[in-house]
């Protein structure tokens, strides 16, 4: 069990980021791709034929990547690099990380003999820095690029739900709901976890990162930043209809209200298309509105509900 310890300063400071590490998704999904272990991304029906079609030939495009992901628990934080807003970057900046960092990161892999790449890669060779960069841009051009959309959106729709369980309970909400067999039990989270530890935040916070690919939780830990916990995101059941999904993450009422913005809409006509009230329509709209899924314009007394990018996104994932 995992036991992270909240001071009420860290409490203050919980962010959710808004996607997941790209970076750190294209090494996990090496490891879901090589060995396949119960959790959410398994479960997930849109991965059955991504995984028929680029399974085949993984370790020749994943090259050095392969021997940097052990089936299980620790992967080098140099595979993590929240700054890069692109896969190209990412790696980029991978493959630049100070020597002395690679070879301490290198060292709890325990991979003897190492091979010649690998301990080239722990001296700093710019060879091996090179081979690394260009193995990371071709496997993630190659085999993850194509389901980049589906992950942005699975982790839009997270985002929104997370959202508004923050404005309807704080941040005690968003704790207690982050995953099934998770516990909020303050001043602590009790996360499932493979070995015991309990980990003091010191008042630097918790940034909760979601990810398709992981299999159970992961922690980041950085003495000088904000703790990292990494929280596989849910997969819908596979025998669900596409609107029952969207109605258990936002009530079908209102996720009835957000398909019917499908083209924008006055509060009148969105209540006339989705069967309610014009009060309850506003209601819904308000809620959608501050979750970031919508944005109103006014005209004096008249109004436009239109739907955002991310709310376009949402109802694409459902």
């Amino acid at each position: 069990m995992l036991r992270i310890r909240f001071s009420p300063a860290d409490l203050a400071s919980v962010t959710v980021a808004a996607t997941p590490d790209v970076l750190l998704e294209t090494a996990l999904s090496v490891r879901h791709l090589a060995n396949p272990t119960p959790g959410p991304a398994a479960r997930r029906g849109e991965l059955a034929t991504w995984r028929r079609t680029v399974r085949p030939g993984l370790a020749e495009r994943a090259g050095v990547l392969a021997r940097l992901v052990p089936p299980a628990g620790y992967l080098p934080d140099f595979l993590y690099q929240p700054t890069a807003r692109d896969a190209a970057t990412a790696a980029e900046l991978a493959a630049r990380t100070p020597t002395t960092q690679l070879a301490a990161e290198l060292e709890p892999l325990h991979v003897e003999p190492r091979a010649a790449v690998t301990r080239e890669l722990a001296e700093g060779s710019n060879r091996a820095r090179r081979g690394l960069f260009e193995d990371l841009t071709r496997y993630h051009r190659s085999t993850i690029a194509p389901l980049w959309p589906v992950v942005l959106g699975a982790a839009a729709a997270d985002r929104a739900l997370r959202s508004e369980t923050l404005m309807r309970g704080g941040v005690a909400a968003l704790l207690a709901t982050l995953a099934p067999g998770w516990r909020w039990d303050p001043p602590e989270l009790l996360v499932p976890f493979r070995t015991s530890h309990t980990v003091e935040l010191c008042g630097r916070g918790l940034h909760l990162l979601p990810s398709y690919f992981a299999a159970t939780a992961m922690l980041i830990y950085d003495p000088a930043a904000p703790t990292v916990l990494i929280r596989p995101l849910p997969a819908a059941d596979v025998t669900t209809r596409p609107g029952d999904v969207l109605g258990a993450l936002l009530g079908r009422t209102r996720a009835k209200v957000l398909a019917s913005l499908a083209t924008p809409a006055g509060t009148t006509t969105l209540a006339e298309r989705a069967g309610v009230s014009v009060a309850t329509a506003s209601e819904h709209a308000t809620v959608l509105r501050a979750a970031g899924l919508i944005t109103t314009l006014r005209d004096g007394s008249r109004v436009l509900h239109t739907l955002t990018p991310l709310g376009h996104q949402l109802l694409a994932g459902a």
